[in-house]
């Protein structure tokens, strides 16, 4: 275990799936991923979240040959990290553990060294079968905590569950904070309850979407944790993450050997303006803020006052740095922050999409109404996290009701969560909206949701567009959206 915080780039997966709605192509990320390969991060996130179902919906690449370019490219998987949504693999609900195991494996044949694993309602029942397959494939586990903030999700809460994954066999743990939640006094206690409690290394990952994850990613580095994800500028900051480049200038004044080619970063940051360039029209913040950002372009003087804070570890000391790292990222023309969030608690991810669809539907100047209904409708579901895929059914849930009045209109996922068929809720569901959302003879689901699941695999498939394995397991997975993508991929459409 490093003595210094190392680095990870997010910047080709969950980078521009929180920026551009998943919309970089396999050709734009070659134009910069063997510089990003040669800058020196300890770990590359290039695979997993959004990218496989954007690949076959939007972009007509095949996901699996995106992986095995990605691991030609860089002489092996090792430094690959994919993101799994537990049982869920890359989809949408539960898959049937045939599945699950089939699609692990070939993920790790394929490309990809560490699994970060997660479920939405950190439900660990969840994340048995992804663990067991990806360590029986060959591959490294880094079992993730969904954070957010509830009257039930207290740090003790969180510690015990790093602990369990880590029973488990997690090699790594990881803090996901998908929306930016983690607010930096209550990151002093939580990074110092892991580090007594945990002896795996410890990611924090967190989005910028509220202003303070540069501040938590300096904290995290002052407590020595083991990896910070960051990404590179554009793609980074907003609802994405730290960016690498004002890190890299604490990383300095600290005294922390961050191992990185500063030049070539420059020169990575050059060739992602033009792929942000190219990819305006799925960018909410395009036009108004970034710009080449210049390690001297960052006040050292800033950095500093920053850093004495850190360094007391003091909840009063660190309220004061909170100001004065967002005046610092504000004046190198980063995205405002958004408080507002701390209460919606949208991931970065789901923020782009939601914007993009709310805009594609006419009802743009609904979006705060929406934002505003968000927090009640996650109380009512019982304090689940908002990651995929809840993020997206409490938002469009969200939605519905603003536009047609509360339960009104009632998805399907949404009545799953009711139904325990993504697993235990946090705390118990509201009882009132039970009885509005589902029927009288709704089966309520107490065990592991996926073992009320038959196999897949075990059945013939006579399918003219299904050449492969892998093409059986994306069509298994996301259904009529892949079909439409292998029937174009063979000309068969």
């Amino acid at each position: 275990m490093s003595t210094n915080s190392q680095f990870v780039d997010v910047t080709l997966r969950d980078g521009h799936q929180s920026l551009a709605a998943t919309r970089m192509t396999t050709a734009q990320a070659m134009r910069v991923l063997p510089m990003i390969n040669d800058a020196g991060f300890a770990t590359l996130e290039l695979w997993g979240g959004a990218t496989l179902d954007s690949c076959i919906r939007f972009l007509d690449e095949d996901p699996w040959e995106r992986l095995v370019t990605f691991k030609e490219t860089l002489g092996g998987g090792e430094k690959i990290r994919c993101l799994l949504r537990g049982q869920n693999l890359f989809g949408y609900q539960p898959a049937a553990d045939d599945l699950v195991i089939s699609f692990v494996k070939e993920a790790v044949v394929n490309g990809v060294g560490l699994m970060r694993i997660f479920d939405a309602l950190n439900d660990f029942r969840n994340l048995q079968i992804p663990i067991l397959a990806t360590k029986a494939a060959g591959g490294r586990v880094e079992g993730s905590l969904s954070y957010t903030t509830s009257p039930v999700h207290t740090t003790d809460y969180f510690v015990e569950f790093a602990k369990k994954l880590e029973a488990e066999g997690s090699d790594q743990i990881a803090i996901k904070d998908m929306a930016g939640l983690l607010y930096p006094t209550e990151a002093l206690d939580l990074f110092k309850g892991l580090k007594q409690n945990i002896s795996a290394p410890i990611t924090f990952h967190s989005h910028s979407t509220t202003g303070v994850a540069t501040l938590s990613a300096v904290i995290a580095m002052h407590h020595k944790l083991d990896y910070i994800d960051t990404a590179i500028t554009p793609f980074s900051e907003g609802t994405s993450h730290p960016a690498i480049e004002v890190l890299i200038v604490f990383a300095e004044e600290m005294g922390i050997d961050h191992g990185l080619d500063k030049a070539l970063i420059l020169k990575i940051q050059a060739e992602l303006f033009n792929i942000f360039e190219e990819l305006k029209k799925f960018i909410p913040a395009y036009g108004k803020f970034y710009r080449p950002v210049r390690y001297e372009d960052i006040d050292r003087k800033q950095v500093n006052q920053i850093i004495e804070l850190v360094v007391k570890d003091d909840k009063a000391a660190i309220e004061q740095a909170i100001p004065l790292m967002r005046r610092l990222l504000a004046d190198l023309n980063y995205p405002d922050y958004d408080d507002k969030i701390f209460e919606a608690q949208v991931p970065g991810g789901m923020l782009s999409n939601l914007y993009n669809q709310m805009k594609e539907m006419g009802q743009l100047e609904l979006m705060d109404q929406v934002l505003a209904e968000i927090p009640q409708v996650r109380a009512d579901a019982g304090y689940v996290p908002l990651v995929t895929p809840t993020s997206q059914i409490v938002g469009s849930q969200a939605a519905f009701n603003v536009m047609n009045g509360r339960y009104t209109l009632v998805s399907e996922p949404f009545k799953m969560i009711f139904r325990g068929e993504f697993g235990r809720t946090p705390a118990p569901v509201n009882p009132d909206v039970a009885a509005l959302v589902l029927d009288p003879d709704d089966e309520i689901k107490h065990y592991r949701p996926a073992s009320y699941l038959l196999p897949v695999l075990e059945d013939q498939y006579d399918l003219p567009f299904v050449k492969t394995h892998q093409d059986l397991l994306l069509y298994l997975l996301f259904g009529q959206s892949a079909e439409s993508f292998l029937q174009k991929k063979y000309g068969l459409s």
